[in-house]
């Protein structure tokens, strides 16, 4: 990336990072993000939906390959994450509204989680209302001021990206062994 285009990026993500706080920051969605970011903290809401899913009996291997998607994609936003080391957001005029585990930003790591949990989970549970969660959730993210907006949506490309690969191929391990 060009210093012109990462001068741009970082325009468009104050931006969008102050927009995002101006509309929504004084309404109902403030607890929604917080509810939300403490679901998400380290996948554990969507590890735990993924378990009481498995424990359901049906449809035990979708659920485990949705799992599985959850678990490897947040560990690998854990390594882009560490790798990257983008600091979060330090606006002023945008002060974070939740408290996180770390100083690193990119990509978001509940993003990350949620976009997989859509992925994995979003057959079983419907695509429509895993989209509606996965958008909730990357604008939760941005309203609290813990990330930018570039850190949530590389994240949820980076989740959907890691459990696609890894359900097909648990998927087709299923296939090969029936």
């Amino acid at each position: 990336m060009s210093a012109t285009s990462g001068m741009a990026l970082t325009r468009l993500d104050h931006a969008l990072l102050r927009r995002t706080r101006q509309v929504l920051g004084q309404g109902p969605a403030v607890p929604v993000a917080r509810g939300l970011s403490h679901f998400g903290e380290h996948a554990l809401g969507w590890i735990a939906l993924g378990a009481t899913g498995w424990l359901s009996g049906r449809r035990r291997s979708d659920w485990a390959a949705g799992v599985m998607g959850v678990v490897a994609a947040h560990a690998a936003g854990v390594v882009v994450k560490r790798l990257v080391r983008r600091v979060r957001p330090a606006l002023e005029d945008v002060p974070p509204l939740v408290a996180t585990s770390s100083r690193l930003s990119f990509p978001s790591a509940h993003s990350t989680s949620t976009a997989a949990a859509a992925v994995g989970f979003g057959p079983m549970l419907g695509g429509p209302l895993m989209t509606g969660v996965t958008g909730a959730m990357l604008v939760s993210r941005v309203l609290l001021g813990v990330h930018y907006p570039s850190d949530v949506l590389s994240g949820a490309v980076l989740g959907a990206s890691v459990a696609t690969v890894v359900r097909r191929r648990m998927r087709s391990s299923v296939v090969r062994e029936a």
